[in-house]
């Protein structure tokens, strides 16, 4: 048996394609021809189970070796095999690898959907690194023939006699000089731990030596040899194989160090087993966040039948969710021919609000079974849901009952319970309820205290979404607002028509803006005079609650940008109750008035941090002076 002929494909250029367009990564070549290897032999396993193939199964796996002289990576298995008329069927017609006509053909058999084959021209990758490239088989049928093909990346191919005694299908690449770093130990280990860490027939690669007991030396102290061991790289059977009752938390966690060696314990899981209507598999994983929001994504790895694809799954996890990490296993996501990249389709969106649904399942269990231990997980998970609330409506209706507010006290509550707290004191005269917050409890201590003189609480609101979140709050909570605790002096923080009497005269109101006007000489500084509790601050900065919101959000690329560009307005309230006013008035010096009121108004700067530069150095030196 010799045969030479053509390779009947559509099109002669089906070989640079490969090359250089089907598959983004040339790495992939490895991934392509392992999980070939692979369901050929689920598929002989599948024929023994169906009394198909009555011959010996012997020890199922495949075998990946490299020979750095000769230049060839070899992928070896012991599974179906092939005749010489199935390789023109499958290789040369490009028949979509078989996997097409075998599930046809036992489509009633309920494991089917194991064959990975689907993928169609995965076979072809080789030539990404190879000149040429040999196939040795045997098929597992009755009375066949070894054969062989050989193809030199043309689309001109030879079959002949085979040399294979045993069943099986061996792959031979003769590595091209600009592939060359494949013909490493370290290299093909780095890529099989890649792909195929949890393919679900064992892959051998080369051998490893392990220290093994080897009787006492004359001390009675035990004596070591090194022995050679296979190196099997995969674990056939990872955690979302099975069934949650099967698992400790211990094999969460065991698995969770597998995949991320460096980081911390996650906060809890949740295992994703669904099929209708679609196959999904999976654990995800809480990892702790840090309030900067620094977070690493692409940290959730989608796998498809225990392959692995991709860590971009941007389309079948909801955005906010791509801060969890863990794996994901479905055959019903579609890829396209080099599995590189996903397809919009129906099940992508079902699995996406399946994952989305699950995750607030798993946030309402906890919060209701120990409010406790949820409260004190609250400062790493709190930045997740407040996002998933921000960016998804329908996790926004679920999430609401759970989400949690946290005052300056360190108390927590849920949004009715906030509401039932703050109500009697904080509503104004038009029945809007005020929740004040601060984004900055050390800074804004000053504003914080004068708010709690008047029994007002003051909510921390600092993570980095919280802008977006307080905007979301007062859309979706009725007659409800937001104000920042330095938004306004404390008895204006909340309008309630308690106007307190002025002990200036209307000339001298104006008498005392003109001073300060004149002391502080700045555009951007807006004078103005209230008769506020003689207790408080005698000169007060502020910002305008809605413009400082509006540029927070432009500076965080909030699509502000109008607000962004705008110059910096603030009030400067002068409190006309206060006793250092009076004094200002009654001060005949105008250089001591002028002195007075800019000490006020610097000291009202030093509070919001606005003090800077050649400012803070004068406002120190006539500190100085004044003591």
């Amino acid at each position: 048996m010799q045969e030479k002929g053509s390779i009947s494909i559509h099109t002669e250029n089906i070989f640079p394609i490969i090359k250089k367009f089907l598959y983004s990564d040339n790495e992939i070549f490895l991934r392509e021809l392992v999980s070939n290897a692979v369901d050929a032999t689920q598929k002989i396993k599948r024929l023994a189970s169906l009394g198909q193939y009555n011959g010996e199964l012997g020890d199922l796996r495949v075998e990946v070796a490299f020979d750095e002289a000769k230049k060839t990576i070899t992928i070896s298995d012991n599974g179906l095999g092939m005749t010489a008329e199935e390789i023109k069927k499958y290789i040369n017609q490009i028949a979509f690898s078989g996997a097409t006509e075998f599930m046809e053909k036992f489509k009633e058999a309920k494991d089917a959907n194991e064959i990975i084959g689907r993928f169609g021209l995965g076979f072809y990758s080789a030539f990404m690194v190879a000149d040429k490239v040999e196939i040795q088989t045997l098929s597992y049928q009755e009375g066949a023939e070894p054969a062989y093909w050989v193809c030199d990346g043309s689309t001109e191919f030879e079959i002949g006699e085979g040399v294979l005694a045993e069943r099986g299908t061996e792959i031979t690449l003769y590595i091209n000089s600009e592939s060359e770093e494949f013909l490493s130990q370290y290299k093909l280990q780095e890529i099989l731990d890649k792909y195929c860490k949890f393919l679900p027939v064992p892959i051998k690669f080369g051998t490893k030596s392990e220290q093994e007991e080897d009787g006492v030396d004359e001390e009675g102290k035990p004596k070591y040899i090194e022995v050679q061991h296979d190196n099997i790289i995969n674990d056939t059977n990872p955690i979302w194989t099975k069934a949650p009752s099967e698992l400790k938390d211990e094999d969460y966690l065991d698995f969770y160090k597998q995949l991320y060696p460096f980081s911390e314990d996650p906060l809890f899981w949740i295992h994703l087993n669904v099929d209708y209507p679609f196959n999904l598999t999976g654990v995800l994983y809480f990892p702790k966040l840090k309030n900067d929001f620094e977070v690493s994504k692409n940290k959730i790895k989608l796998f498809s039948r225990q392959v692995f694809i991709t860590d971009e799954v941007k389309d079948i996890v909801p955005e906010f969710l791509m801060l969890l990490h863990g794996v994901i296993d479905s055959p019903d996501i579609p890829l396209n021919v080099s599995r590189s990249f996903l397809q919009a389709d129906s099940n992508v969106k079902k699995i996406n609000s399946y994952i989305t649904k699950k995750v607030a399942d798993k946030l309402a269990e906890l919060f209701k079974a120990d409010r406790k231990a949820y409260e004190d997980k609250w400062t790493d998970i709190g930045l997740f849901v407040k996002y998933g609330m921000v960016s998804e409506d329908k996790f926004y209706d679920k999430a609401k009952d759970f989400v949690l507010v946290t005052n300056t006290k360190n108390e927590n509550f849920t949004l009715p319970e906030y509401k039932e707290k703050v109500e009697a004191v904080q509503t104004d005269k038009d029945g809007q309820v005020v929740y004040i917050y601060t984004n900055d409890p050390a800074k804004q201590d000053a504003f914080i205290q004068s708010a709690g003189k008047k029994g007002y609480d003051v909510l921390v609101m600092n993570s980095p979404i919280d802008n977006h979140f307080i905007s979301q709050l007062e859309q979706k909570l009725e007659k409800t607002s937001l104000k920042r605790v330095d938004a306004s002096v404390a008895d204006k923080l909340i309008n309630k028509d308690e106007a307190l009497e002025s002990v200036l005269t209307d000339e001298q109101s104006t008498q005392v803006k003109t001073i300060f006007d004149k002391a502080i000489n700045k555009a951007a500084y807006k004078v103005e005079l209230e008769s506020l509790n003689p207790d408080e601050l005698p000169v007060t900065v502020t910002m305008d609650e809605f413009m400082r919101r509006m540029k927070d959000m432009a500076a965080m690329g909030g699509g502000m940008g109008f607000y962004g560009n705008m110059p910096d307005n603030y009030k400067v309230v002068v409190n006309g109750n206060h006793k250092l006013i009076t004094r200002i008035l009654q001060e005949e010096n105008e250089e001591v008035q002028a002195q007075l009121s800019k000490q006020a108004f610097d000291l009202a700067l030093l509070s919001q941090g606005l003090l800077t530069g050649a400012e803070l150095t004068e406002f120190v030196n006539r500190s100085v002076n004044l003591i």
